[in-house]
């Protein structure tokens, strides 16, 4: 088998890539890079002299080769990586009639455990516990909550260390209300916090059990985020940001996470993402992986979930519920009692549909413009 082209389909804010070979079997993937989708799509075009004769078994050899080639490494090169990868491993489980897990070394698990997130974000426990009973009764039994402050602040007051502290706890303890205990919840920081008001506020927050507080602080440094999960009782997770193998390796070594968060479309396909659960499992680290995409994003995850003794939980985006994006696939995926089906299909289980493209109009995420605090300066992403 050989591959003998590929093609390049934008769908939403996602970049959709499909492998296709001599024998007639297409591999699919997706590429994580959401605010750089053009800047990917010339990277994996600057890939495709190399890659086509190829073999599209080799797939350690072919990432090896893609990651080392050149001088320069970075977000867009990554997720053009993981695209290529994620449609190799689509093709491998294809030709051998085997869903990928298969390959990876098996079931341990037979459902998948999501969170989901609400579609209304809001500074207004008003609005928010209602979307969150909701989604109790869709039947979830765990969701994030975004604690990234507020857009915008007329006074200040609620960005100040403690108006923004008082303003989250009372958001989580009127959930926490709301939907009793036995209901996870997955503290979304967005990197938004100092790491005093981090400290304070993973203190004060640990009464209202929340499951998960993620990327309290930006993960740049991790000598941050370890001492902030020293400080504080509720369990940290980060990790959406890396985009290789050692980060995380550095992380777990410091002990600055209970959870690690890869980025399959991200950190390098599914390859990678395998690499980075075993060394969590030494590390007595759990695995959530990221998984803010499309529907190929969450296929991948769910191959990787079905075949890890580490997982935690998975994500599941806000912006995929009730079915929004079913379309999308000639098959969606099954969600009952706050689990997901693992495609039991060859490969990673899903094919887009034909008129992706035209029922999800291409419209990229991002822009040039930062968020700024009260006082005009620059906050962070």
């Amino acid at each position: 088998m050989k591959i003998e082209s590929i093609e390049l389909r934008y769908a939403k804010h996602y970049l959709f890539v499909q492998i296709y070979t001599d024998t007639g079997i297409v591999g699919l993937g997706e590429a994580g890079n959401w605010g750089f989708l053009d800047a990917t799509a010339a990277a994996i075009r600057k890939f495709i002299p190399y890659l086509l004769g190829k073999d599209p078994f080799r797939i350690e050899d072919i990432g090896q080769n893609l990651y080392r080639a050149v001088y320069f490494r970075g977000s867009v090169i990554m997720s053009a990586i993981s695209a290529i990868d994620i449609a190799l491993w689509d093709i491998k489980g294809k030709a051998l009639g085997v869903p990928v897990y298969e390959l990876l070394g098996g079931k341990t698990r037979n459902k998948v455990r999501v969170y989901a997130s609400v579609m209304k974000h809001s500074t207004d426990v008003d609005v928010l516990v209602p979307q969150y009973k909701e989604l109790q009764t869709q039947g979830f039994n765990a969701a994030k909550i975004f604690i990234n402050g507020t857009k915008e602040s007329a006074d200040g007051f609620d960005e100040f260390p403690s108006g923004r502290i008082e303003h989250e706890l009372r958001k989580v303890q009127a959930i926490r209300e709301a939907v009793g205990p036995y209901f996870d919840l997955v503290l979304e920081a967005h990197r938004g916090m100092t790491a005093p008001e981090a400290i304070a506020f993973g203190t004060e927050v640990a009464k209202f059990r929340p499951m998960i507080f993620e990327d309290p602080v930006a993960p740049d440094n991790v000598d941050t985020m370890a001492y902030v999960a020293s400080k504080i009782p509720v369990p940290i997770a980060t990790g959406e940001r890396y985009i290789n193998i050692r980060e995380f390796e550095v992380l777990m070594q410091k002990h600055g996470a209970s959870y690690v968060r890869p980025d399959a479309c991200a950190v390098g396909g599914i390859t990678a993402t395998k690499k980075i659960a075993a060394m969590a499992e030494a590390n007595d680290v759990l695995v959530v992986p990221h998984n803010p995409l499309g529907p190929v994003s969450t296929a991948a995850c769910l191959q990787l979930c079905a075949c890890i003794p580490n997982l935690g939980i998975q994500e599941l985006p806000g912006f995929c519920l009730n079915g929004a994006e079913d379309a999308m696939v000639k098959e969606p995926f099954h969600f009952k009692d706050g689990f997901l089906a693992i495609p039991e299909a060859p490969g990673i289980g899903i094919e887009l549909s034909d008129q992706a493209e035209e029922l999800y109009p291409a419209n990229e995420r991002g822009s040039n413009i930062a968020k700024r605090a009260f006082d005009g300066s620059v906050k962070d992403w």
